[in-house]
């Protein structure tokens, strides 16, 4: 099973910090924010690992990550010319991906707990597609793709909502087979000018082919200065615990 992260967009929430360099480079507590991802698909036993990035300050990343070798990975790289939405830069990773199944995972997601057991179930499953969900609050949920549920099962994704409809949101972990780069092929522009990742999971929802779990733990969406800082913070704190755990 191969592992994609995305670490392209023009991180605009985080100006002017993103101004120098791909805010993936910035640091979350002692490391870079792309480290986290990258060590999630490791803990995971991924080991071939496809990063997308955009034109500007791509040789950053290839100058921090170079082979992957002193993280114990490989590492393939792909520039995105635009930002186009999150299934635009899938769509990258067609060729990287061939036959096999895949796990995307964005390049500011920070989890405090191993997805090991979900990739090794999709692995061994039919499912064509899964997603990962966080229980968070109304205010964040207004800021994500929100699943809407009957019962325990998901029936729709809105993006962005006004009034969520739920409390669980989409975080930017997806499972996928070679089957979602004829998903995206299809997708059109929201009115926000971008391919939507809620409009690949609603067409596998649509095909009664999408599978979800809740993960345990924390998930850190460092996407904004606010939310860079508190990663910082619960980073720092996670680190402190487990210090204290090792004594």
């Amino acid at each position: 099973m191969k592992g994609v992260i995305l670490a392209g967009g023009n991180g605009t929430r985080l100006r002017p910090l993103t101004l120098v360099t791909n805010k993936h480079l910035l640091p979350v507590y002692d490391k870079p924010m792309i480290y986290y991802p990258l060590q999630t698909l490791k803990d995971a036993g991924i080991t071939d690992i496809l990063i997308i990035t955009g034109t500007e300050h791509a040789g950053n990343i290839f100058k921090l990550l170079g082979s992957g070798k002193d993280h114990g990975v490989n590492l393939t790289y792909r520039v995105q010319d635009t930002a186009g939405g999150l299934p635009y830069a899938i769509a990258v990773a067609e060729h990287f991906v061939g036959n096999e199944k895949f796990v995307s995972i964005n390049g500011d997601n920070i989890l405090s707990d191993s997805i090991a057991h979900f990739t090794r179930e999709f692995e061994a499953s039919s499912e064509e597609a899964r997603v990962l969900l966080y229980s968070t609050s109304v205010e964040e949920a207004r800021k994500a793709g929100v699943a809407m549920m009957e019962g325990e099962k998901i029936v729709r994704f809105v993006e962005k909502p006004k009034d969520p409809p739920s409390t669980l949101i989409s975080i930017g972990v997806y499972y996928y087979t070679k089957g979602v780069f004829d998903i995206i092929r299809t997708l059109k522009p929201s009115a926000r000018g971008e391919l939507e990742i809620t409009d690949i999971h609603n067409a596998y929802l649509h095909r009664g082919k999408l599978g979800a779990r809740t993960i345990s733990g924390e998930w850190l969406d460092a996407g904004t200065v606010d939310e860079l800082g508190r990663a910082n913070e619960v980073v720092r704190n996670w680190n402190v615990r487990k210090n204290m755990e090792k004594k």
